[in-house]
């Protein structure tokens, strides 16, 4: 077996593995090796049960009630906002806006602020590292407003060329639009840089944090971005729920996205008036539960601390990276020296969704495919990669059954 990572002294991350229960499980006689973290994480006990105890002791539908129980709800429902506030630093909780989660918010921005600027000529810029939840909306709103779309390259080593940014930025740039950490790739992009270019332009930056809110401390305001995005699911909390970051003098000025209960101020067939930001945004009856589960979610994860968690992860995904080499034939889709934690392979010869099928055959879990990122995909001339995704959780043997599992894989081609 393989020299074990130390843990960080202060830390038991042993002991808070016990708070996962799903992980104590079999799969295919085999005990799990939970490595897809990065399109979903496990949810702590703490989470589950404050869900549950919501559903148990506190139903009711939040905002506007007189009663106990809906004050109950809305309190804790309207708890989480001041909970992400603090957790982004974001100025104030009227800049959390809920969603359904990153994807949803982003349409959130593409259309409501997008719309309402953009005409005809004006440019957005995108990454060739993408999701395609940061693509395909900035697509549509540009068919409807005949912006024109802008993309920034990728190196070979899966970092964005910086010096080609530049170049692209002009007094046309109205939004730039770039992920945090690539799901594909695990690249970690220089956001604060990135805003503070394109604020020379007077454009305004949307950073997606789906991949990044998970594994780092986040200030908003240090980066400068206009827009954050991100997910509860992504971050040990439920599926559903989601948070827009948005500075405050642009989401006054922005249209309403949805609309229906709770977003209005006043209504009659003859005018309708809205309702301030955030609640502007948030049609209709919300996932409370989901939205209570958040906040239980970032209260675990600051018990744990986020540069405690970002520590452990960068150690574990190092070590994999260090085994993983040692397979001949093995290569990485991505190699920046800024990598979070995700490994992106192919193996010469072999389909990545052998790879995945025989690692599940072994009790591991991985993704395969083009993990929503078609164009970086491309860009390497791959159509789909085998991608291992750690979590704090995670162990060095789950490291080292991976590994062995690849090797088996492998064998089945040799």
């Amino acid at each position: 077996m393989a020299q074990a990572v130390k843990n960080i002294p202060e830390i038991d991350f042993e002991k808070i593995r016990k708070d996962f229960p799903v992980l104590e499980q079999e799969v295919n006689g085999k005990a799990l090796v939970y490595l897809d973290n990065a399109a979903s994480s496990q949810m702590p006990l703490q989470v589950a049960r404050r869900i549950d105890d919501y559903h148990r002791h506190e139903h009711a539908n939040v905002h506007r009630g007189i009663h106990t129980l809906s004050q109950k709800a809305t309190d804790a429902f309207e708890l989480t906002r001041k909970k992400v506030r603090d957790f982004i630093h974001a100025d104030s909780e009227n800049e959390i806006v809920y969603t359904t989660g990153t994807t949803d918010s982003i349409n959130l921005v593409a259309n409501s602020y997008g719309g309402s600027v953009l005409k005809e000529g004006d440019e957005i810029i995108l990454s060739e590292m993408e999701h395609h939840a940061n693509i395909v909306p900035w697509q549509m709103i540009a068919d409807r407003t005949g912006a024109n779309i802008k993309i920034i390259p990728v190196t070979d080593s899966g970092d964005l060329d910086m010096n080609a940014y530049k170049s692209l930025l002009s007094n046309r740039t109205k939004i730039v639009a770039v992920v945090h950490v690539s799901n594909a790739l695990g690249t970690v992009n220089p956001v604060k840089e990135i805003t503070k270019l394109a604020h020379e332009q007077d454009a305004v930056v949307l950073i997606d944090g789906a991949q990044s809110i998970p594994h780092q401390a986040i200030d908003v305001q240090d980066i400068g971005c206009d827009f954050f995005a991100f997910s509860a699911h992504k971050m040990c909390g439920p599926t559903g729920f989601g948070i827009l970051y948005g500075k405050m003098d642009l989401l006054e000025q922005m249209p309403p996205y949805r609309g229906g209960g709770d977003m209005i101020d006043k209504v009659s067939f003859e005018e309708t008036t809205f309702n301030v930001p955030p609640f502007r945004f948030e049609a209709g009856t919300p996932p409370i539960s989901a939205g209570i589960g958040l906040g239980s979610a970032i209260d675990y994860l600051n018990g744990i601390g986020m540069d405690h968690i970002a520590r452990r992860e960068e150690q574990l995904v190092d070590y994999a990276v260090q085994e993983l080499k040692k397979i001949d034939g093995l290569r990485f889709i991505g190699d920046s020296e800024k990598r979070a934690s995700v490994c992106s392979f192919i193996i010469e010869g072999v389909h990545a969704t052998d790879i995945g099928t025989i690692l599940d055959k072994q009790g591991i879990a991985v993704r395969t495919g083009h993990h929503c990122a078609q164009p970086i995909l491309k860009r390497f001339n791959v159509p789909s990669t085998a991608r291992a995704s750690f979590s704090f959780y995670n162990t060095e043997e789950d490291v080292d059954r991976l590994v062995e599992g690849v090797r088996y894989a492998k064998s089945f081609f040799e």
